[in-house]
Parts: structure tokens; sequence; C-alpha cells
């Protein structure tokens, strides 16, 4: 029989929890994000240790996630988008009650899951780990350990009592029944994403008493061991400033770039056939109308990534290429600077909320890439942080392309020549003054700087799966037609 916790323990994880509700709130004063992950078996007790772990804190500063199998509007995105979207705001604590290694663990046994697949979701879940962790968000994983004959008695307790009786389920008897493969499987999925910044810590949950205060009395160890770095200045030593000097932009190990011109090789002096012009626009969107209702029943999602300079013309390319789809299957998402809730979490946030359904176009007018130009040219972020950004954006695109989503990314390039006419152009028309705005004529001011930021992006981030198209733009009709025959090949190619 487990004896009962003593007063005197208790009154210790009484304290603890008090402890842990001022780590809370000096952790929101540095700005600390945490994320919390309660994984173990069936009846091992994360119910009872998240209410152990909150009890204290701040509601206000905590949010708790119970995660289940995918549902249906879940199933049509990548598999990890659903928990980017639930990433704390700086500062704050995200707790999950089985996390992303739910579509790995459990999948693992009851889908069958081949090996490749498994890898291949574990490395998925190494990659966003590491990127949350590069950003400074601090990630606790907590794995709640028992015996086979443990959750026995634990279940048949449980349905003697006619007030959690419905706590037990024929699945549970049946995960009990196949112990042996969930441990396999729980033990590779710990074994392989144990890192230095993200590891496990697996608590002997045998004793449901000692099992909050063991998990609160580690979670304060935690917590002060992290505070306590920033006190003592330890990031100083590796300051940003000194770490960007030894980074160089990479885009992993495992990820192959392809060659691609820099902007000063762009030929520009393609141009339409203006006579040909109409007729041949309304062909291309026709073949496009077509090809977007293959997609939609092949259920592939297609991003269509347009960057250029400014007044390079991604709005009339867009219009055009919009102009012939049926406007329920598509989306044109605009990219601005981002809000203080966007600016309050990892940079992709915002972009994995954004993403298509399968079957689906979403359309970026401007996007994650600017994480590389307006930011780092600017100082929206420190250099380590955009220099980072190339293996993290190769990364996320990765992950999409082998989750069956189509990627076309234009650059649309223009003489700065032609630029100058264009922004006189909208200063002498009424109706097109509002396209012009003074961050315009400060960003040509620093065209040299925003020439060397593109051409690394487009050699950094040009892959096989998600390639750089350079569309000369200087005569407009061209480029809208360029647009439109890249995309129609690359959906050629890939349906």
């Amino acid at each position: 029989m487990e004896k009962d916790a003593t007063t005197d323990e208790k009154a210790k994880l009484a304290d603890l929890q008090k402890k842990l509700a001022v780590y809370q709130q000096n952790i929101k004063k540095n700005k600390i994000p945490v994320i919390i992950i309660l994984e173990g078996w069936g009846a091992s007790g994360k119910g009872s240790v998240i209410s152990g772990i909150i009890k204290e804190l701040d509601p206000r500063g905590f949010k708790v996630y119970t995660t289940g199998e995918a549902n249906e509007e879940e199933k049509k995105f990548p598999l990890l988008r659903r928990f980017w979207t639930k990433i704390p705001l700086y500062g704050n604590i995200s707790i999950f009650d089985r996390s992303w290694y739910r579509d790995v663990s459990i999948s693992a046994v009851e889908d069958g899951l081949s090996e490749k697949e498994v890898n291949h979701r574990l490395r998925d879940i190494s990659v966003m780990e590491k990127m949350l962790t590069d950003d400074g968000y601090l990630i606790i994983k907590i794995f709640l350990n028992i015996t086979k004959k443990e959750q026995k008695k634990r279940f048949t307790e449980l349905e003697q009592n006619k007030s959690t009786e419905w706590r037990v389920t024929a699945n549970d008897w049946r995960h009990h029944r196949m112990f042996d493969a969930y441990k396999s499987a729980f033990q590779n999925m710990i074994k392989n994403t144990d890192t230095g910044s993200a590891p496990w810590l697996v608590i002997d949950a045998n004793n449901s008493h000692s099992t909050i205060y063991k998990t609160v009395s580690e979670l304060c160890k935690i917590l002060k061991n992290k505070l306590d770095e920033l006190q003592r200045g330890a990031e100083a030593e590796t300051s940003e400033e000194n770490k960007a000097k030894e980074l160089v932009a990479r885009t992993g190990d495992d990820i192959k770039k392809n060659p691609i011109l820099p902007l000063c090789e762009i030929d520009l002096s393609p141009a339409a056939e203006n006579n040909l012009y109409k007729e041949r626009l309304k062909k291309l969107q026709r073949r496009l109308f077509e090809l977007h209702n293959e997609i939609y029943l092949r259920r592939r999602p297609l991003i269509i990534v347009f960057e250029g300079w400014d007044a390079a013309g991604k709005g009339g390319a867009i219009k055009r290429l919009v102009g012939g789809l049926d406007p329920r299957g598509y989306e044109v998402i605009p990219i601005s600077a981002p809000n203080n809730e966007e600016r309050g979490r990892h940079y992709l946030w915002r972009f994995w909320s954004s993403l298509p359904k399968n079957g689906h176009i979403a359309i970026f007018d401007r996007s994650w890439y600017g994480r590389v130009m307006v930011e780092r040219i600017e100082g929206f972020c420190s250099e380590q942080q955009w220099k980072r950004a190339f293996e993290e954006i190769n990364y996320f695109e990765r992950e999409l392309h082998d989750r069956g989503t189509i990627q076309v990314k234009f650059w649309i390039h223009i003489s700065p020549d032609e630029q100058l006419k264009r922004f006189n152009e909208r200063l002498a028309k009424p109706e097109k003054n509002w396209k012009i705005t003074e961050e315009d004529w400060r960003n040509r001011e620093k065209w040299p700087q925003y020439e060397t930021a593109v051409n690394d992006m487009l050699k950094y981030t040009n892959t096989a799966y998600a390639p750089w198209i350079i569309i000369p733009g200087n005569d407009k009709k061209y480029a809208r037609l360029s647009v439109l025959e890249n995309v129609i090949s690359q959906l050629e190619n890939e349906l």
C-alpha cells in the first residue's frame, strides 16, 4: 500500500510550490519563455503533477495544453504546426500534457510507423527544439515512469471507484497489454531526443506523492540555474557579438544548396510582346485554374513566396496570378513588420500560423525572409540571429516539403533606375501616392546593403526542394507572365 504524504512532506512541497511561483515572476521579468512537457505512461500521474506545478503560479502567465490525436482540421497541416502555434510569449509558460512526442511514440506502436518515419519525425522534433532553445526558450522535458505492475494496480483502483471508473477505457487496457512495445518506443524516443539544450528528466512515478514533490523540486532547480546564469552574466562570456564573429551562414550538413547567379548577373532586358500579352495571360490563367483543381483533388498544399525590391511589381504579379483562380481556394497574406504579439515569440511562429491547408494555396507578399533582409539591415535582430536564420528557414521549408507542400519562391528583380522611375510615377499620380513612403526612399539609399543581403539569401537558401526563381522585372508584363509560367511549370513537374 502506498503511504499518504506526511505533514512534513506536505509542508516541504508547499514551500517548493511557493518558490516556483517566485521563479515564475523572475522568468517573466527576464522574458524567458518556458515550455514544460509531461510525457509518461497511462495512469502515471501527469494530471496530478500538473496540478502540483501550477498550484501557486499566476494563472495569467501560463497555459496548459492537453494533446490528443490530431483532429481532422489539424491533419490538413504539417504535424508540428499545432504545437508551433502554442509556443508561449517570451516570459510565459506553456505546459503540455503530452506533446509533439505523442505523434511519434504512440503512433510508432499504434500505427506501425516504419523505423524511417519514426527517425524522420524525431529529427523534425529535434530541429524544432533546437530552433526554440537557440532563440532563448527553456524546454523542460519530463517522463513519468512506472512499472507494468503499478499501472495495472492503478487502473484497477480507478475502475473500482464509481467516480473514477470512466477514466479507464478499453484502449487503456489494450495499451497495458502492449506495455513492452510501448516501453521500447518510449526508450527510443528518449534516447534519440535527449540533447544538451533540451534533455529528458525521467522521474520514478511509482509513488504518486513523492512524484509531485520530485517534479516540482527539479523544476525549481532548473529555473534557479537558468536565472543564476543570467545573474552571473554567463552569457556575456560568449556575447552575441563574440558569437557572431565565429559564425558562418550554415544550412545544416544534410541540406544541399544549389548554385544561383548573383543579382548583378541577371539580364533585365527581357520584355513581353504587347500584342500577345492579353491572349497569353488568359491562356496561362486557364491552365493554372486546371492545376489548382488538381492540387485540391490530390490534397497538396501550395506556398508561393514573393520577395523583391520596393516597386518591383509584386502586387501586380499576384493580381494576375490569382486572376483566374477560385477565391475559396487561396489566400494572399501580406507580411508587414511584426506586431507586439508576433515580436513576443520566435519569428517563425506567425508563419506556422498562416500555412495553407491540404489542397489550398497561400501566397505570401513578403515572408519569413524578412529575417535575413530587413531585420538584418535595420538591426531588428542580432548578427547571430540572422545568420542562424538561414539554417532555420531551410529546415522549416524542408519540413513543409517532406509533408507534401509544393513551394515556389520568387525574387522579382529590377534596376535602381527602374525603381526610381516607378517611385516618381507614384508621386505624380494621386491614386498611387499611397504606395510610396519615406521608408521606401530610406531603403533605396541602402540598395548596396540590401543587394548583399539578397545575394546571401539566394545563395544559402536555394535548395532543391524550395528553389529560388529570379524574375527580371523591368518589364512588368514580362514579369507577370513569367511568374505564371514558372508556377505552372513547377506544378506540372510535381503532379
